[in-house]
């Protein structure tokens, strides 16, 4: 295993890369180094011909509860025209995005916010019957992001998606299933081992069949999707330097529900 950083393993298995989210203290939370690191390991793999599919994977207890928001604190976005794009979280969507190959996702445990949104981008999802996702974005006084503002109104229609982004409320795995973000809900030790060999099964088939499949699949809304991003990602920054995600975020370090009734 190696990577630019201890908290993204890489593990190569035959012709599957997998890249995993490896902070089981922090329960996989994101960090600017982690995030540059998956850009990375996204890329390599893109670029790599021995890589056939890509699995995306966190620890039993996580796949990722999101953002470091101290880190996340220390390097704030710049809500400066074109700044946003140059980020680490930045990066990681564009290689998420356009990862031309198969990418399939095994999820245990919480995954929040971009540990959620992340998986639209994701060709096959399987997740442990104790999976917990969540979207709290506007509960930190924040906008969605990785374009899931247009593609989950695209995929489960304007009021579903309104209950998750708005009301932003946890729900499991059972319903993440009815809703179509998971392909299948497994018991947690079952979720990894599926989804291994499922991605053997893809590596399996004709590759360039394979990748042009998953392009025309996605041509429809790659031009939207990366204007989408572009919009979410300015008001995300802006958002984040503004008084709403600073009573959020303070709340949050001081374990209290934030008060936005003055605001």
């Amino acid at each position: 295993m190696s990577s630019t950083t201890p908290h993204i393993q890489l593990e190569r298995d035959g012709r599957v890369q997998l890249i995993r989210i490896h902070r089981p203290e922090k329960r996989n939370a994101l960090t600017q180094p982690m995030y540059r690191a998956l850009a990375q390991a996204l890329t390599s793999a893109a670029q790599d011909d021995g890589v056939r599919v890509a699995l995306l994977a966190g620890t039993p207890e996580a796949f990722t509860a999101g953002n470091d928001l101290g880190d996340f604190l220390a390097h704030p976005l710049d809500p400066q025209p074109g700044a946003p794009e140059e980020s680490p979280v930045a990066r990681f969507l564009h290689a998420l995005v356009h990862f031309p190959k198969p990418l399939v996702a095994a999820v245990n445990g919480v995954a929040v916010g971009i540990g959620t949104t992340m998986l639209l981008h994701c060709d096959l999802v399987y997740a442990g019957e104790t999976a917990r996702f969540h979207l709290p974005f506007v509960d930190l006084g924040l906008v969605p992001e990785a374009g899931s503002s247009y593609l989950l109104p695209t995929a489960l229609g304007q009021r579903r998606a309104a209950e998750l982004l708005l009301l932003a409320e946890p729900f499991g795995a059972a319903q993440a299933q009815e809703l179509g973000l998971v392909n299948q809900v497994l018991p947690p030790e079952q979720v990894e081992p599926v989804a291994r060999e499922r991605a053997h099964a893809l590596a399996r088939k004709a590759p360039m069949a394979l990748r042009l499949t998953k392009q025309l699949m996605r041509r429809a809304v790659l031009d939207t999707l990366e204007e989408t991003m572009a919009v979410e990602m300015y008001h995300f920054a802006a958002q984040l330097q503004g008084p709403e995600a600073a009573e959020a975020l303070q709340a949050f370090f001081e374990k209290r529900r934030p008060d936005f009734s003055h605001l």
